[in-house]
């Protein structure tokens, strides 16, 4: 199998050369790299040189228009005119730190929470996913009195020092805390039908065995719901509950990461965690929030926050300002009144019928899965080996790129192609979709 890539190395631009660049773009990579330094990475052999965004379309300074089918942050849309009027009336009215009372924080609270289960009644706002889970490690610990987390092998929660820790797919070249734990993702696609969520609930099991012979106390489990970065694997609704029951059973505390699959994504339900009928202890919330503006958070139970609280103090600056809740109520209002959670689940299921449907003639398409609008495309060698093919995954992706359609890679072998349009993304946007997904499944094969 191909050796396990990292996620900056994915679908990622040789900073190294300019070969093929047009100089105004050459000219950019150049001023990037001297001011941004060796660490800044950027997408396909040739990358994009962006001037404007609307709907599912992003426009190139050379007047290219790109269908963009990977982009969950602008989860509406991008450029959503009601996010961007509302941020606007918004900051030039107030904007300021969250010591003060104003209104629409509340308001966006009190919608927000309705869509969660009944018992995860409280929220604490932050400004990223990533604080958002570093925040939930911070509870997490404080309510257990345990250290150690359970984790799948190719996870990723965000990028500070905690959550690094958990998150292996980072580029982190320290190695892993004795505290860390990994087990394998649930691959839907190589393990025995019906025997993946009894199979995740069991290695849950034999960590927690083996922290307490280690002499590490549980802390807990946090998954994302779709399992994005190991290779979208949405399984089927319900599997994850016994692993709910295996941690809860070790007094550990179950959270649910929702950056990726949350606010409409997977088309059953508003969140990844409900297609498995989970009420999580906390849900960690980020990008797709604001449609681009930063905000993020956490929806606890009141009484793991409480108890928290008793230890604990917590304070964000930016966090939950108004300028952010003018952004999160809009988004909340488009996904209910354009349909998007609805137009999610049809257009999803008819853009994976039209992938299984382009990729009968060749071999190297071994597995279509998802859920909504968040789709995984398994590049193999052989359908019968299901060895990962992390080359013809790469040239597919460029050859999407060359025909003005962007999508990315996943997975620990890099072989997965993630499709994760914004949830405007219509049949006829899917139909462009896979007229150049043939093209690109042809050049590669």
């Amino acid at each position: 199998m191909e050796a396990t890539k990292k996620i900056l190395e994915l679908n990622a631009f040789d900073m190294s050369s300019d070969k093929g660049l047009s100089p105004e773009t050459a000219n950019l990579v150049r001023r990037r790299k001297e001011t941004f330094g060796p660490t800044s990475m950027l997408f396909y052999e040739r990358p994009l040189n962006l001037v404007k965004g609307e709907g599912v379309w992003l426009h190139d300074a050379d007047g290219t228009r790109y269908l963009d089918a990977y982009n969950n942050v602008p989860s509406v849309g991008h450029c959503h005119p009601r996010v961007a009027d509302a941020v606007a009336r918004q900051i030039g009215t107030l904007n300021t730190h969250t010591r003060y009372l104003y209104s629409n924080i509340y308001t966006y609270a009190e919608r927000l929470l309705g869509t969660m289960p009944d018992a995860v009644a409280n929220i604490v706002f932050t400004c990223t996913g990533s604080e958002s889970a570093d925040f939930s490690l911070r509870v997490a610990r404080a309510v257990t009195g345990g250290t150690g987390f359970i984790v799948t092998d190719n996870a990723y929660h965000g990028n500070t020092s905690a959550v690094t820790e958990i998150s292996p797919s980072s580029a982190s070249a320290e190695p892993r805390p004795p505290y860390v734990f990994l087990i394998p993702a649930p691959d839907t696609y190589r393990e025995a039908p019906g025997s993946v969520g009894r199979r995740l609930a069991e290695d849950v099991r034999t960590a927690i065995m083996s922290m307490e012979t280690k002499g590490i106390r549980f802390a807990g489990f946090i998954a994302d719901s779709i399992f994005s970065s190991d290779g979208v694997f949405p399984g089927e609704p319900g599997f994850l509950k016994e692993t709910q029951e295996a941690v809860h059973a070790a007094g550990g505390v179950y959270i649910a990461d929702e950056v990726q699959p949350g606010f409409c994504r997977t088309g059953e339900q508003t969140w990844g965690f409900a297609r498995h009928g989970l009420v999580p202890d906390m849900v960690v919330m980020g990008k797709p929030m604001g449609n681009g503006y930063p905000m993020g958070g956490v929806a606890i139970k009141p009484d793991l926050l409480q108890a928290f609280g008793s230890k604990s103090g917590y304070f964000n600056t930016f966090g939950g300002n108004p300028v952010a809740a003018a952004a999160g109520l809009a988004v909340l209002d488009v996904l209910k009144d354009e349909g998007l959670q609805q137009n999610s689940f049809d257009t999803g299921n008819y853009l994976r019928a039209g992938i299984r449907s382009a990729s009968t003639d060749g071999d190297c398409v071994g597995d279509v899965r998802g859920a909504g609008l968040y789709i995984g495309v398994d590049i193999v060698k052989d359908r019968q080996t299901r060895e990962p093919d992390r080359v013809a995954a790469e040239k597919i992706v460029n050859g999407m790129r060359d025909r003005n359609i962007l999508i990315g890679i996943a997975g620990g072998h890099g072989n997965v192609l993630k499709i994760r349009p914004p949830l405007c993304f219509t049949r006829a946007h899917a139909d462009i979709f896979l007229d150049g997904f043939k093209g690109a499944l042809a050049d590669a094969s």
